[in-house]
């Protein structure tokens, strides 16, 4: 990696929301705290001025008090919310890579910039810098961020963004992974959206990972047959025995297919392992 790129990364500008945190739906921290993004010049950088990163309208952001009353339909900011309060205890039950993730980051990163999207506390993040020259990581949590820096390489610059709106450029990522985030999404629009967020930012050459819950999971009664999946919450218990809701679409593997097919990605291939639906995926109509 070129010394000038390496100084970029190491120089990450910090930036002051543009807009409220109470009703901004991504790209923005806990109130009065500073986001973080890609320098000027940057080759991930967004091209577009900065009003360009205003997220659409979306629902009221629900205070983390009442989390647990979180509606049957949660907003993206709900979603946020809840890994804002369990993200330190959840960080520590989420060590290592997973074994899906390690075979497609070793047969797909050889060099380029990798793409962590719902990085959480960087494990995968951490992997991809094994095996490509520069990495981005990407989370809505700020809990999460703050995890992943004190574990992945000073190279590496972390993002707090929404998987809907990028904050990057097109054409930048050799390599991405898209692991246990895409389910956490609320509506099949907005599934969709970041699927074709990640083949907007891939190169045409780039290769990505996606994964989500599926009905073939052993802890639903649902079947891997279905044609559909569903909407449910999964509680997580905090010491001292508080329990908050996760939301989660969980995907019947079908449904997993046709979304990626309805979305700007061409699936290379799809697997079931270990309840969770993998998708190689690369940048359709893209071509080197």
């Amino acid at each position: 990696m070129s010394t000038e790129l390496t100084t970029e990364l190491k120089s990450i500008e910090r930036l002051k929301p543009a807009y409220d945190p109470e009703t901004a739906a991504y790209f923005d921290g806990p109130s009065g705290s500073t986001v973080l993004a890609p320098p000027v010049g940057h080759p991930c950088r967004f091209s577009g001025p900065p009003t360009a990163l205003q997220p659409p309208e979306r629902s009221r952001f629900v205070p983390a008090a009442t989390v647990s009353d979180m509606a049957e339909q949660p907003s993206r900011a709900d979603v946020r919310d809840t890994y804002e309060r369990i993200g330190q205890h959840f960080s520590k039950t989420r060590e290592y890579a997973w074994p899906e993730v390690e075979a497609f980051v070793e047969a797909n990163g050889t060099d380029g910039r990798g793409l962590d999207v719902g990085c959480g506390n960087g494990r995968h993040t951490e992997l991809l810098a094994d095996h490509v020259d520069d990495v981005v990581g990407l989370d809505a949590s700020a809990e999460l961020l703050a995890a992943a820096r004190d574990r992945v390489p000073d190279r590496t610059a972390l993002l707090q963004a929404d998987a809907t709106r990028l904050p990057l450029a097109d054409d930048c990522v050799d390599v991405g992974v898209y692991v246990a985030t895409l389910h956490h999404l609320p509506t099949r629009t907005a599934r969709i959206e970041s699927l074709d967020e990640l083949a907007r930012v891939l190169t045409p050459t780039g290769r990505a990972l996606v994964s989500a819950w599926s009905t073939a999971h052993d802890r639903f009664d649902a079947s891997a047959e279905a044609d559909t999946g569903f909407d449910t919450t999964v509680d997580w218990t905090l010491p001292g025995e508080e329990t908050v809701p996760r939301y989660y679409h969980v995907y019947a593997p079908a449904e997993f297919e046709r979304d990626v097919a309805e979305s700007a990605l061409a699936l290379q291939s799809l697997e079931v392992s270990s309840g969770n639906c993998y998708a190689v995926v690369r940048p359709e109509g893209k071509r080197p």
